[in-house]
């Protein structure tokens, strides 16, 4: 195990220096090659087991056209179909998560252009996603820059975020789910005063809001959301996408259906070899050796 470590880390050697910002913390990662145009997309971590997608478009504040949501499902896709991810991180840069989408692609649809092409169905693939996925966001993460990171499971957010739905000063709405994700993370009070007025929320009133998991400094934020990522890989993968699946249960069903719900994936962990060598490791005081079985 030691040699294969040795190997991994002299294969992944490119610290994330230029976005955490402290070279004397072991964060590894290895590019993946890929022809993609708008995004980057590497594995990171001490064990190289967590992916991570960089929206790449810095001249446009990242805003997202429709290539780049195309590459990153193609990127989620990937990494969901590599067993040995645990975790999926999107991030940006310092100045953006995701400024909003690319108004200058979408102001000449029509009403019946968006109809036949189902616009902005397919951003919906972070949602779907059975691993893990972490938003670390750093700068604006503005009308669907806050949409997607709303997808993802975990906000970690830098002290410089802004989140917003401005859509409103435009003539429009929020069409990525806005006004769908935010009032079930802030209430309905605070969704309508966000999405009726277009105001821009920083990141501590985010957290306070419950929109926003922790606030951290810039320059630490991608180093402790992957440690997040680490913690949560460190569990069964099997019963990771099980305990994801039934919180998320919660925001489609009634209170009785959705404890029915979970208490039968409870009931179905303890016919996984994981669930027995976990409470088997506790009894004898030792860490677990999961196999995602």
């Amino acid at each position: 195990m030691a040699t294969k470590s040795r190997i991994l880390f002299s294969k992944s050697f490119n610290l994330v220096k230029n976005y955490v910002g402290n070279t004397n913390v072991r964060l590894y990662s290895t590019p993946i090659t890929a022809n993609y145009e708008f995004i980057k997309h590497s594995t990171v971590g001490v064990k190289n087991n967590i992916g991570l997608i960089t929206l790449n478009r810095p001249k446009a504040l990242n805003a997202l056209c429709n290539g780049l949501m195309l590459e990153v499902n193609k990127a989620i896709d990937v990494f969901e179909a590599d067993q040995q991810i645990g975790a999926i991180i999107i991030t940006g840069n310092e100045k953006a998560f995701a400024a909003g989408a690319d108004i200058k692609e979408m102001q000449n649809n029509t009403f019946s252009q968006c109809i036949s092409a189902s616009f902005l169905e397919h951003w919906n693939r972070v949602s779907k996603a059975q691993k893990p996925v972490i938003a670390a966001v750093n700068g604006y993460a503005l009308g669907g820059g806050c949409e997607l990171a709303m997808m993802c499971d975990i906000i970690y957010a830098g002290e410089n975020a802004k989140f917003g739905q401005p859509e409103i000063l435009i003539g429009t709405i929020p069409g990525a789910g806005g006004t769908q994700r935010l009032p079930r993370f802030v209430g309905k009070s605070k969704a309508m005063e966000i999405a009726l007025t277009g105001a821009q929320i920083p990141a501590h009133e985010a957290e306070k809001m419950g929109l926003v998991s922790k606030v951290f400094p810039v320059d630490k934020l991608l180093e402790e959301t992957i440690k997040l990522a680490e913690k949560i890989t460190s569990n069964s993968q099997l019963i990771t996408k099980l305990c994801k699946e039934s919180v998320n249960i919660a925001f489609e069903t009634t209170l009785a259906e959705g404890l029915h719900f979970e208490k039968r994936l409870f009931h179905s962990t303890f016919a996984t070899k994981d669930r027995k060598e976990g409470m088997t490791a506790f009894i004898e005081k030792r860490p677990p050796n999961f196999t995602n079985e």
